[in-house]
């Protein structure tokens, strides 16, 4: 199925804005979102998906018009909060529409932080009262159509609705594509932290690409991983898994490696880790100005930077670089001052085609891990 058809029948139930986390399951649809730039829908990215249920309950008080949410089924846990105290029939019954990403089907080989996940997906819809639809490479456009028009039926009636999407549902059109201007590869970049900090420290890092390259670049420099903690799914909480390690032991320098995307979700961090002020504590925060794991769209906050906002919330240090000789030295005076320090990487949008994945199970990673760190 072509996702710009699909999009054209959600266009003829009434929807013309649509928000939402981008998700690789999704990545046709969403490329295929962006490709349209505002000719029929009207587009946000938003921090997280709980907050593109807030615009969606927004847009209809406003304009009595039902919204599409899209995004991937790891993030139902974000929008459980305002769709059960907000926008759910019994409270004060905002219709919406959305559209999930189904990672870690069952009987599908996915990765180890989608596995649950993708077994209680239904479970949690049905429980949080939101009727759904199953679709993928088979499902016509007339059986689309019948699956709107329920949907349609239901948000009438002040409800929810859910489209399931699996994985291959969409076919390929044409790649929304961009460039962000910056020159700094991501991976080149994170191999100049590992030679910094690798051997004194132990390491923290977000879900995604980053994870990935560290995993490559820490065996290719070191020959293990064991002082690398991937923080495979909770996208957001990699800073604050840093902290709860800084605090539990203060001799140990503790080293997060964020992203930009995973910092906007759940940047009230920021303010809280600048209140507690661990010493010990550095933030990278790698910062391509986009999703780039899950399809490479841009972020909400795409063009900004955060050294500031860091820096505004009580960061003792925080820089943002751009350059391989200016991480070097950001890392040794960060190392030097032993206060809570953030360094923004403002890095290209590119990666490797054959990036491999961790060999090892997410228990084995953590049992690594927690024996480097306790020994």
């Amino acid at each position: 199925m072509k996702a710009s058809n699909f999009l054209q029948e959600i266009k003829n139930i009434g929807i013309c804005t649509i928000t939402g986390v981008p998700d690789s399951t999704l990545k046709q649809f969403c490329d295929a979102v962006r490709t349209d730039d505002g000719k029929a829908f009207r587009h946000y990215v938003t921090a997280n998906e709980g907050a593109a249920v807030g615009l969606a309950t927004g847009e209809y008080l406003a304009s009595k018009r039902p919204c599409l949410v899209y995004l991937q089924n790891s993030g139902l846990g974000n929008i459980i909060n305002p769709l059960a105290s907000i926008a759910n029939r019994e409270v004060y019954g905002i219709p919406m529409l959305f559209v999930v990403g189904w990672r870690g089907e069952p009987g599908k080989k996915d990765e180890p932080q989608h596995v649950y996940q993708g077994k209680v997906t239904c479970e949690l819809l049905e429980v949080m009262d939101v009727p759904y639809a199953v679709i993928d490479d088979t499902t016509t456009l007339e059986q689309i159509k019948e699956i709107l028009a329920k949907a349609k039926e239901v948000m009438d009636e002040d409800r929810q609705y859910a489209v399931i999407v699996k994985k291959g549902t969409f076919e390929k059109e044409n790649a929304f594509t961009w460039e962000n201007g910056y020159r700094l590869v991501r991976e080149q970049a994170l191999r100049v932290i590992l030679e910094h900090v690798y051997q004194d420290s132990f390491l923290v890092s977000t879900t995604g690409k980053i994870s990935r390259e560290l995993y490559e670049q820490s065996d290719a420099l070191f020959k293990n991983h064991e002082r690398l903690f991937m923080t495979v799914g909770g996208m957001g909480h990699a800073s604050m898994i840093a902290y709860g390690m800084a605090q539990a032991d203060l001799s140990k320098r503790i080293v997060c490696i964020d992203g930009d995307g995973a910092v906007m979700m759940h940047m009230g961090a920021l303010a809280f880790l600048a209140k507690q002020a661990p010493e010990n504590l550095l933030h990278i925060v790698i910062n391509n100005a986009a999703h780039e794991s899950v399809g490479a769209m841009p972020t909400g906050f795409s063009g900004q930077t955060y050294s500031q906002i860091a820096a505004a919330c009580g960061y003792q240090n925080a820089c943002t670089v751009a350059a391989e000789e200016d991480l070097k030295t950001a890392i040794v005076e960060a190392k030097k001052k032993h206060e809570l320090s953030l360094i923004e990487v403002m890095v290209s949008l590119e990666s490797r085609a054959d990036l491999g994945r961790p060999k090892e199970s997410a228990k084995e990673n953590r049992i690594h891990f927690m024996n480097a760190v306790l020994q």
